[in-house]
Order: structure tokens, then sequence, then C-alpha cells
């Protein structure tokens, strides 16, 4: 039985882009989930996106392979702002009030 091919996401990597998503959040006067493995399991996962798909899609939304639906999926996807207003966080949890 094979195994699904798994992809390295080095601490480097994971580091710089939760600072990139810092500086996102401070702009729109949010922040990222306080948790901090929380948000080192997301942007590993996009990373792990990126590196397999092409994209930082989302990790808890569904890729479909339409390209036009898709790449509202992309984090920081489209419904990112109304989630936070409604809920106090984004569908993943990377951006809370």
């Amino acid at each position: 039985m094979e195994t699904p091919e798994k992809t390295t996401v080095s601490e480097e990597k994971i580091e710089k882009m939760t600072k990139e998503y810092e500086k996102y959040a401070d702009e729109c006067g949010f922040r990222l989930n306080p948790t901090k493995k929380v948000v080192e399991l997301i942007v590993r996962r996009l990373l792990e996106n990126k590196a397999k798909l092409g994209e930082q899609y989302c990790p808890c939304r569904r890729v479909t392979g339409d390209k036009n639906e898709d790449e509202k999926i992309i984090c920081p996807c489209v419904f990112h702002k109304d989630e936070i207003e409604k809920l106090g966080h984004c569908h993943c949890m990377l951006f809370v009030k």
C-alpha cells in the first residue's frame, strides 16, 4: 500500500508566513489566533497546499478544480472578513477579533 506524499515545510517558512499574516491582520484590525499551535498548523497546511496545489488554499475549504471558484479560497479568502465580523473568527480560526 502506497503512502501519500508528505510535503516538508521548514520552520523558517512557517515563521516567515506567520509574520506576514500578523502584519496583514494588524493592518485589518484583527489578529492571529492567540494559540500558537493553531496558527502553526494552519500556516503549515497553507504552505503544503502551495507546494502541492500551487496556491495557498484555505486548509478547511474544499478545492473544487474550478479555477474561478477556487481563487476565492486562497488565504486570506474572500469570506474571512465577514466571518470575523459575524463569528469573531474566520472559518479556519487563523484570524480572530
